[in-house]
């Protein structure tokens, strides 16, 4: 089975380097499956999260947004932060849940760089939940 090597990358370190079979990423444009023999592209990523495929198993990451550079024989995830399941702190990340969308809910004047970051934080929080392996939401 081809392989390619798959590297999530952030500031403070190297998340994840390794060879795989395939990566799904969600790019601006949508969804998207990496596997061996590519063509090479760079793109910006969502705040979604990545599966990385090896043999039968998947193993997701919480990506929040950067970007993807598929080379010939290297994927390059260039991440604002990054995650393996096991990493995320569940309760911190309900928490932040919760601030943004109390924060969303505000009323009065809110102005719309506040708003925004709200809803990013509230999209960052759920992206975090979804791959802890928390099924309730």
């Amino acid at each position: 089975m081809s392989t390619f090597l798959l590297e999530i990358v952030t500031p403070d370190r190297v998340v994840y380097s390794e060879q795989v079979n395939g990566v799904t990423v969600r790019g601006v444009e949508g969804e998207l499956g990496i596997l061996p023999g590519h063509i090479p592209f760079v793109t910006p990523l969502q705040i979604a999260p990545v599966y990385v495929k090896i043999g039968n198993n998947r193993q997701p990451f919480a990506v929040q947004g950067g970007f993807i550079e598929v080379r010939k024989e290297k994927v390059v995830i260039l991440a604002e932060s990054a995650e393996k399941a096991d990493e995320i702190d569940l309760e911190r990340a309900e928490a932040a849940k919760e601030r943004a969308q109390t924060r969303l809910n505000a009323k009065g004047r809110q102005d719309e760089i506040d708003h925004r970051r709200a809803e990013l934080a509230l999209q960052r929080a759920m992206n975090r939940i979804k791959i802890s392996g928390n099924t309730k939401h």
